[in-house]
């Protein structure tokens, strides 16, 4: 007997089946990206559809361009110039199958990928909901302090820091409750456009400027243990942590709710490769922007709240030119204010989902405990900010390593639910995929290892 999927919509979970509209999937990716480009050109209903269905991979971009992009990335140009952008593109590529899954699944099934999680053992969900719960609170904490230390930048002072970050983060909470999905949507959508115009005008002059330091500098090898911590740092927000894969999955039936069409999986693609592929590319962007304007010149980031904001944007606009100072600010505050907004949804939507999952007594209440989450999560994440103000940086590397290292675990159950009887074998991942996922599985695995093994047992 076959079981009822399981949706999850922004007003409450639906106990039933959304019969999903799939198209077959394109063995290779060149087809792929073929039959993409054919569906962009297709008929105005199927344009319109489309449109429709683009939200969920954007709203992902949104998160993952934060403080992987803007404080790792940066650091990474900063400190080793191009050295690390071939790492960051590896992680990119290896992280990929379990992001694409969590909206695949969603459009193969008719159900969340946490759904999914149950079908596979209740077990799963538990291990989903204790990770989601640890880091959840730490990384809207992080994020939101760097949007706080940012708008400090417009005129406040060092003291004001944990009174803005506090206001963002009521702000944020205030934008879900009263906006709901559709508010998130939009705002998100701003905030992308914003983001890649004033990253893409910033690099731009940065190259014209050209890099600061001397054509015989040598910056030091990344390629070092010493330098194993700060690699793992960097790729645990590469571009996000991997359980973003259960809100691009939740948001898909938001999504639904206020457009009418549930995506196909051809459409679903299409969203998330515009997301995933932007959030490469300003990666790469914000590499570029650390080198050029970084590199060589012998400066760090400090730990502090209002001396990373200040030293960050003083740095950029010292070398293009000072009145660039607010087009700089602008473009890193935009990028952390989305992605704190994004956090304070995905998360709580990650866990009133969860919970419905695992007590059928809250099946009726997903809205209710939704509510309640962002509320407990944005009180906590208040807390946090108050007593870490002054350490930025420190609270940033925690919430990194420990995304990284939970990667393996949450990428082995996506791989897992999208090889289940329940997805249609046309849906599945084929042979690229499969090896793909192992070879990314096998990645997560050595690199923890390896910063076990620096933190604890290298002298």
């Amino acid at each position: 007997m076959t079981k009822q999927p399981i949706a999850m919509t922004n007003a409450q979970p639906a106990i039933g089946s959304i019969t999903p509209v799939t198209a077959e999937y394109p063995s290779s990716h060149a087809s792929m990206f073929k039959k993409i480009s054919s569906e962009l050109f297709a008929s105005s209903d199927s344009r319109t559809n489309l449109f429709k269905a683009i939200g969920p991979g954007i709203l992902v971009a949104c998160a993952a361009i934060g403080g992987s992009h803007l404080v790792w990335s940066t650091q990474a140009g900063a400190q080793y110039g191009w050295s690390l952008i071939g790492l960051i593109l590896l992680a990119n590529l290896f992280k990929y199958p379990f992001f694409l899954y969590g909206q695949r699944y969603t459009a193969a099934t008719g159900e969340s990928l946490l759904a999914g999680y149950k079908r596979q053992g209740v077990a799963y969900v538990y291990i989903f909901l204790g990770i989601n719960i640890f880091t959840g609170i730490i990384n809207t904490a992080s994020v939101a302090m760097i949007s706080g230390t940012l708008f400090a930048g417009y005129g406040f002072d060092g003291s004001s820091i944990p009174i803005l970050t506090v206001g963002i983060l009521l702000i944020c909470a205030a934008v879900i409750l009263v906006g709901h999905y559709k508010m998130l949507d939009k705002m998100a959508k701003l905030a992308v456009v914003v983001l890649g115009l004033s990253t893409l005008v910033a690099l731009g002059l940065a190259f014209s400027h050209g890099p600061v330091a001397s054509p015989d500098f040598v910056g030091p090898s990344p390629w070092t243990w010493m330098a194993f911590p700060f690699l793992v740092m960097l790729l645990g927000w590469m571009p996000a942590p991997i359980d973003l894969s259960a809100w691009s999955s939740l948001w898909m039936f938001s999504r639904k709710e206020e457009t009418g069409h549930f995506a196909t999986t051809r459409e679903t693609s299409i969203d998330f490769y515009l997301g995933y592929v932007m959030a490469v590319l300003m990666a790469v962007a914000f590499v570029g922007l650390g080198k050029l304007i970084m590199y060589g010149s012998g400066a760090e980031l400090a730990s502090g709240g209002i001396g990373f904001s200040q030293q960050l944007v003083n740095l950029y606009s010292a070398n293009i030119g000072s009145w660039s100072k607010p087009l700089i600010l602008t473009a890193a505050f935009t990028t952390m204010f989305s992605t704190t907004m994004t956090c304070i949804d995905g998360y709580p939507r990650s866990l009133a989902a969860s919970c419905t999952l695992l007590n059928d007594s809250f099946s009726r209440r997903f809205k209710q405990i939704f509510q309640l989450t962002i509320v407990l999560s944005v009180v906590a994440s208040c807390i946090i900010v108050l007593f870490f103000v002054n350490n930025l940086l420190q609270l940033l590397s925690f919430a990194a390593i420990i995304s990284f290292v939970t990667s393996p675990v949450l990428a082995y159950i996506n791989y897992k639910v999208m090889n289940g009887s329940n997805v249609p074998a046309k849906d599945r991942p084929g042979t690229f995929l499969k090896i793909l996922s192992w070879a990314g599985l096998l990645f997560f695995l050595l690199m923890t290892l390896g910063f076990v093994y620096v933190e604890f047992f290298r002298v």
